[in-house]
């Protein structure tokens, strides 16, 4: 029987005929809309599309367009512009009479009905321009003045990301509306935080927490009770007083509008690692650093007496003081003479108070605290030293800091050989183990005081340069905050004087301060 011809076979063409590494590189350019269009092309796509997906990244871009619906567009059209899967996102907006929620519904539109989210007013945006990729330090203050009005600017800065092996939650911190007291339920709050971790990871303790403070809270009790009940590996970095409102995925904890029982005084994001990721998942890390802009001057104090009055404004401590060593208790007018005339230049003014405390958490056995806490100093008279905030006692001490542009370009610049070392001993590590499971750098934060900037330094960028000349390609968002919250390293900001109780207290919340957080990944082993 003659055997039939076989018949040749047709050649591949158009995208049949592309290897599965051109198509990843094209696919990971696409955005998001097409890219989930892709997905559903055939089965390789789907499963190369979630290759794709599966690895971290962080997104982030800002506009400066005046009308806020445009603005919004502009970042989520820049940062969906490539594949991401949407894990957290967090939006800062500069400007008056900004609406808020307008921003968070047109979000959670955007990004998914069970991503986290947080809109937060800012005292000014770093990061890259969604339409020229320009980076730019933008403070309200400027951005207001090149405005036509106040009324018309806006700026919003929009920072999306998914890092694999964490999970992250949106958890409020609230107080009833009603009470008599008023008191925010701060041990729920830190409970509700250890719960979550511990649920997501077996750990009560997190691997970050971004916290943004209410704009009339205190969030000094806040605060010490976090870094009671973390571990020190625990980073913590964020604004302490903003007006916000938040999404959680959880929608239980979403507490908004006037008809509520309950009023947010602040909300955290909350970064724990997932006990149950897949082995083919690598490690998320975070570094923490800080470039502290203020210096001590002038001896040690040590309180004598104290007296709160809660004027129409912030609440207000009165205190006398005597020089440690001495008796002679000095007039508050007296001490600010003398310190103003160690000062080259008159300058913003902060004692830091060491504090010695029992904390405790529910029912659980209390705990000596020893933190340092900052107080603006507001003036004085014969008697009193008039300091913003509460929570100073009898017997606690107290040097006076100053605001000071040298000591924290100084620091910047620190900072920023600490992160050249880190890249080096990546590199190193990377070229021994032959490039396999080498650290790639995700993407960087930056919390940074509204005092620092341009006229600070007397230069732009200063408090990016970390970021721009070390890791000047990754993705690296910032704000400029009323108060930086910043816990995960050591505070030594008094190295100048030999005062060791001073350098081993725990220092959370900063002024004249810069908090960087890098984001690197590990990627998993290869399997044999």
């Amino acid at each position: 029987m003659e055997k039939k011809p076989k018949e040749a076979r047709t050649p591949l063409t158009g995208f049949a005929s592309i290897n599965e590494d051109l198509v990843q590189n094209i696919l990971k350019r696409t955005p998001a809309s097409s890219f989930a269009s892709a997905a559903c092309v055939c089965k390789s796509w789907n499963q190369t599309c979630n290759q794709i997906l599966s690895k971290p990244k962080l997104a982030s871009a800002f506009s400066l367009n005046p009308d806020q619906k445009v603005a919004s567009q502009e970042v989520v059209n820049k940062v969906l512009s490539e594949p991401i899967r949407p894990q957290f996102a967090i939006a800062n907006v500069i400007g008056s009479g900004v609406d808020l929620s307008e921003t968070l519904n047109f979000l959670a539109a955007k990004l998914g009905s069970k991503t986290p989210i947080i809109v937060s007013c800012a005292n000014g945006i770093i990061g890259r321009d969604a339409v020229t990729d320009e980076h730019q330090e933008v403070m309200l203050e400027d951005f207001w003045a090149d405005a036509a009005s106040k009324n018309s600017g806006f700026g919003v800065l929009l920072t999306v990301g998914f890092l694999p092996g964490l999970q992250v939650e949106a958890i409020p911190l609230l107080r009833p509306r009603k009470a008599a007291s008023r008191m925010a339920m701060v041990d729920k709050f830190v409970m509700d935080i250890r719960s979550y971790a511990a649920y997501v990871s077996g750990s009560t303790s997190p691997a970050l927490v971004l916290m943004f403070g209410g704009e009339k809270a205190e969030q000094k009790p806040v605060m010490e009770k976090l870094d009671h009940a973390m571990s020190r590996e625990t980073f913590i970095a964020g604004d302490e007083r903003a007006q916000f409102l938040y999404k959680s995925g959880i929608e239980s904890r979403n507490v908004h509008g006037s008809g509520t029982e309950y009023i947010s005084d602040a909300v955290v994001l909350v970064f724990a690692r997932d006990r149950h990721k897949a082995s083919d998942v690598g490690e998320i890390q975070f570094h923490s650093a800080l470039s502290s802009g203020v210096s001590t001057i002038g001896p040690r104090y040590k309180v004598v007496s104290v007296k709160e009055i809660q004027p129409e404004t912030d609440l207000t401590t009165c205190l006398k003081a005597r020089r440690e060593g001495e008796q002679e208790i000095l007039g508050g007018q007296r001490i600010i003479d003398d310190i103003n005339n160690e000062l080259v230049n008159k300058t913003e003014l902060f004692i830091g108070v060491s504090k010695q405390r029992q904390c405790v958490i529910g029912s659980e056995n209390p705990k000596l605290l020893r933190s340092l806490a900052f107080h603006e100093v507001k003036g004085g008279d014969g008697e009193h030293l008039f300091v913003s905030g509460d929570g100073i006692s009898s017997g606690d001490y107290f040097h006076f800091y100053h605001s000071d542009p040298k000591a924290a370009l100084s620091a910047t610049s620190n900072v920023s050989k600490n992160f050249r070392n880190l890249k080096l001993d990546w590199s190193s590590s990377q070229l021994h183990a032959g490039g396999v499971g080498s650290k790639e750098v995700v993407g960087g934060l930056v919390f940074s005081c509204w005092g620092r900037g341009e006229s600070f330094f007397g230069h732009s960028n200063v408090d990016s340069s970390p970021f721009l000349d070390n890791f000047p390609g990754i993705p690296m968002a910032g704000i400029f905050c009323y108060g930086e919250v910043g816990r995960g390293f050591t505070m030594l900001n008094a190295d100048d004087h030999g005062d060791q109780e001073e350098k081993t207290s725990c220092c959370c919340l900063h002024v004249y301060s810069t908090i960087y957080v890098l984001v690197s990944y590990t990627p998993a082993p290869l399997k044999h």
